[in-house]
């Protein structure tokens, strides 16, 4: 197994929140959890755009860094888990991830009544036993161990929401650049930096 990232296309994405509903159905997620949200940019003016956010399981992850009672782990794919049986609510991750993934699911209360954290699992389940009771009630369906893709994924209308094989994503998002006919420059200077500063380039 390739190393498994999720990827949103901001340009297909029409923020329908399917992505959201879908996670929430498949993992029965605690109620004021969302493991995945729909961010808007620019909301209501030209240039608008909107992703899908949820733990993007990085090869170099702050939450694991951060935890103090090594809860987080990697599983096959470089799939980001966490062991609730290990965690003790503190939120050092929920401060630490830049994209806001572990949630608290009892919201704002005092230390210890918070519960411990709740984030996306790549629809891949937790430690316990596969496919068992416990590790659905604990972290949802495991989709990955019968072959499928996260069900955010497979839900997404548009195909914005990419997941799957690094490569294979990357492969794909490329070809999509290159067919809306912005070319290679998609990739380079100008884009990131406009045609007004090609000259202070040198």
């Amino acid at each position: 197994m390739g190393r498994m990232k999720f990827l949103c296309d901001a340009e297909r994405c029409i923020e329908c929140n399917g992505c959201v509903t879908a996670c929430k159905n498949e993992n029965e997620v605690p109620w004021g959890v969302n493991r995945r949200r729909v961010v808007t940019m620019n909301d209501g003016v030209p240039g608008e755009r909107s992703i899908s956010v949820a733990c993007m399981h990085c090869s170099d992850a702050p939450c694991m860094a951060v935890c103090p009672t090594d809860c987080f782990y990697k599983a096959e794919g470089g799939v980001v888990l966490h062991d609730k049986d290990l965690c003790i609510g503190c939120g050092y991750c929920f401060y630490a991830c830049p994209f806001g993934a572990p949630q608290f699911p009892n919201g704002p209360a005092a230390f210890g009544a918070r519960g411990k954290m709740d984030k996306c699992t790549f629809c891949a389940g937790g430690p316990e036993e596969t496919g068992s009771k416990e590790e659905y009630e604990k972290y949802g369906s495991n989709r990955i161990a019968e072959g499928k893709l996260p069900a955010c994924a497979e839900m997404c209308s548009t195909k914005a929401l990419l997941a799957g094989d690094a490569a294979v994503v990357s492969d794909i998002f490329r070809d999509r650049v290159l067919r809306r006919g912005k070319g290679l420059e998609a990739w380079g200077w100008m884009t990131a930096y406009g045609a007004e500063q090609q000259g202070e380039k040198k």
